[in-house]
């Protein structure tokens, strides 16, 4: 019988290791190499705005860097590791389950960023077997603690939760190096409308040359590209009468996965493909143009790309 509590015991503190280890994880995947997959994601089930949205993203990835340190260490299991632990994935869980009712089961939930890509339910389910272990640690081993443990929790969650903020801070007042680039110059678009190359260059759906547009120039490989239109695709369901289109390129194979991961069925595109892409968009992806009338007027990151800013410059066309 002895014998059988300590295999359980070893069991629950491995365990407890693991569950560690999965929430260092996720939070690591989702500040890096890009944090914005996480932050729209509050912003498409409506818990947040494009301001708050950065810092409820940064705060939930500090809270999962706590949980994962607190379970590793295995510090005070059953009195409070484990229950907080528990209250995150269930809020995970409510969170997934808004999410597959607002925007249903495609694409990437962003549970661990853009390095393992789950659909929410595949999430979901993931989060239910965490919980299933957290119960069985919590049935076999209650973890230790130590003097003064209110001091070193405090100064333990304040660091984790201070960490994203700090490697990577938020900036409202980002400005793209593409400002200092040449503007208020005609776009060549009749390259797209009388291309020299029908088998590589598709003719856009829309007449882009007259009027205000946003023009995006993505590739359906380039994981910025698809960071850009995740961003316009919230944009534009939140104001469908903003002028948007996309201009891809890329293997016409690649647009069901593209489409699928992106969820931007709602901005119109054709594709471009070889020289003329290059000419239009240069090498540097994505590529998004503020045109006035095939003038030129802003160049713009998708980091900066700002709906406020974008909803005020298409009005200013009837002033």
């Amino acid at each position: 019988m002895s014998s059988l509590k300590t295999f359980l015991k070893l069991t629950a503190i491995l365990f407890s290791i693991l569950l560690g280890l999965v929430f260092l994880y996720s939070a690591y995947t989702k500040l890096y190499p890009v944090i914005e997959t996480f932050e729209f994601s509050f912003v498409e089930i409506g818990i947040g705005n494009w301001y708050t949205a950065p810092i409820e993203a940064r705060l939930m990835i500090g809270l999962e860097f706590f949980i994962g340190g607190l379970l590793i260490s295995n510090y005070k299991l059953k009195a409070f590791s484990l229950p907080l632990a528990a209250g995150v994935l269930l809020f995970f869980i409510i969170y997934l389950s808004v999410q597959i009712a607002v925007s249903g089961n495609e694409g990437n939930c962003g549970c661990f960023g853009e390095h393992i890509k789950m659909s929410p339910l595949q999430a979901i389910i993931k989060n239910l077997v965490m919980l299933v272990l957290i119960a069985y640690v919590y049935k076999f081993y209650a973890g230790w603690q130590i003097k003064y443990n209110a001091l070193l929790l405090s100064l333990s969650g304040l660091s984790c939760v201070a960490l994203p903020f700090v490697v990577n801070p938020i900036d409202y007042t980002y400005s793209s190096n593409n400002l200092q680039e040449k503007i208020n110059y005609p776009l060549e678009l009749n390259l797209l409308y009388h291309p020299e190359d029908t088998s590589k260059v598709e003719v856009p759906k829309i007449e882009l040359r007259e009027g205000k547009h946003v023009l995006a120039f993505l590739s359906l490989s380039c994981p910025h590209c698809r960071i850009a239109a995740k961003k316009f695709r919230l944009i534009k369901r939140s104001n469908p009468e903003l002028s948007i289109y996309f201009v891809l390129n890329g293997g016409k194979e690649k647009l069901s996965e593209f489409l699928k991961d992106t969820k931007a069925e709602n901005i119109p595109y054709s594709f471009c493909l070889g020289k003329t892409f290059v000419h239009l968009a240069s090498a540097q992806l994505p590529r998004i143009y503020y045109l006035d009338n095939s003038i030129v007027i802003k160049k713009v990151d998708y980091y900066e790309l700002s709906q406020s800013d974008l909803e005020n410059w298409m009005i200013i066309k009837n002033r």
